[in-house]
C-alpha cells in the first residue's frame, strides 16, 4: 500500500507566486512529471477561487477519465453489493456520470436543490476546523484532483472519486446532510482543540467508515469505504465492534492501509441517533483518551 510518509501531498506557493505540489518518494506519481505539473494547475486554480462563484472547471485528461471509469464501474458493482439503502437511494438522486470525470460545479448543480449543499474547491488537505466549520454553511471543500492511474483502487488522498462518489452521493440525502451540518455546527462552537479532535475521530469511523446492520447483514455507509473497491473487498475481514464513542476516541486509524477495526451501527437510524447525540453533547471537557 502506502508508507505513511506519502500519505498528503502538500501544496507549496513560493514567493515569486509559482505553486507545485511536493510528492514523497513513495508516492505513484513521484516520477511522473506530466502528473505532477497537473495537480499542481488543479491546485493553483483552487487557490484562485473566488468564494460564491461556482467551482472552476478542470481540463481533465483522458487518462483520468478512463481511471474514473474503471473505478465507478466496478464501485457501481459493489455498491449493490455491500452499500446500505441510504447511500443507494441518495445515489440514485445523484446519479452520477460513469463515462467522464464530473465538474465539482456539476456536483453542486445536482446536489445543491436536493439539500442545499455546494462543493468549493480546495486545493489540497483543509484545516479541521476550517473543514468541518464550512459544513455548518452546507459547504463542502473539496479537492479536485484525482488519484495516479498506476494505483486506482485505493487512495489515501482524498482525491475526486472520494468527494464526489462517497461524500456527494452522501449530501445527496436529507438524512446525511443534516448530520453534516450538524458536525460543523458543533466544531464552531468549541473551542477546545481535543474536543475537536474527538468529534475528528468519531467523524472519521462513522461518516467515512461506518458500517450498519440491515436485514441481518454488514452493510457500509462509510464514504470512504464506498469509495475504495479495495476496502469494500477487504472490510468484512476486518474487527468489527459496536458503536461506542470512547471505543472510536481510543482507536487509532491508519490512512495508509485498510482499516483494522471498524465500527457498525444496529442500523441506519441507530447510526442517525448515535451521532446525533454525540455530536449535540459534545463540549469542551471532551477529549481523546489514550489507549
Amino acid at each position: 500500500m502506502f508508507k505513511e510518509a506519502t500519505l498528503y501531498s502538500p501544496v507549496i506557493k513560493n514567493e515569486n507566486g509559482h505553486v507545485s505540489v511536493i510528492f514523497a518518494e513513495g508516492h505513484p506519481g513521484f516520477r511522473d512529471t506530466p502528473y505532477q505539473e497537473h495537480r499542481a494547475r488543479i491546485a493553483e486554480s483552487a487557490l484562485r477561487y473566488t468564494p460564491g462563484e461556482p467551482a472552476p472547471d478542470i481540463a481533465y485528461t483522458e487518462a483520468e477519465h478512463e481511471t474514473w471509469r474503471t473505478v465507478s464501474a466496478e464501485l457501481a458493482g459493489k455498491h449493490r453489493e455491500h452499500a446500505c439503502r441510504e447511500f443507494l437511494e441518495a445515489a440514485e438522486l445523484i446519479s452520477l456520470r460513469h463515462d467522464r470525470l464530473p465538474q465539482l460545479s456539476e456536483v453542486s448543480e445536482r446536489v445543491g436543490p436536493l439539500t442545499g449543499f455546494t462543493f468549493t474547491p480546495a486545493a489540497g488537505l483543509v484545516a479541521q476546523r476550517d473543514f468541518y466549520g464550512s459544513l455548518a454553511e452546507r459547504r463542502f471543500q473539496a479537492t479536485q484532483y484525482i488519484r495516479h492511474p498506476s494505483l486506482p483502487r485505493f487512495s489515501p488522498e482524498p482525491d475526486m472519486i472520494h468527494e464526489v462518489v462517497g461524500h456527494g452521493t452522501h449530501l445527496s440525502s436529507h438524512r446525511w446532510g443534516a448530520l453534516y451540518e450538524l458536525l460543523g455546527r458543533t466544531v464552531r462552537r468549541l473551542e477546545s482543540d481535543d474536543a475537536v479532535s474527538l468529534v475528528s475521530r468519531v467523524f472519521w469511523f462513522t461518516i467515512e467508515y461506518g458500517l450498519v446492520l440491515e436485514g441481518g447483514r454488514t452493510k457500509v455507509c462509510g464514504a470512504s469505504l464506498l469509495s475504495s473497491c479495495g476496502e469494500l473487498e477487504y472490510f468484512l475481514g476486518a474487527q468489527i465492534r459496536p458503536f461506542d464513542v470512547a471505543a472510536m476516541g481510543q482507536q487509532k486509524y491508519l490512512v495508509e492501509k485498510y482499516q483494522p477495526v471498524l465500527f457498525r451501527a444496529e442500523s441506519f437510524q441507530h447510526f442517525e441517533d448515535f451521532l446525533s447525540d454525540f455530536l449535540t453533547s459534545v463540549d469542551d471537557d471532551s477529549a481523546l483518551v489514550p489507549a
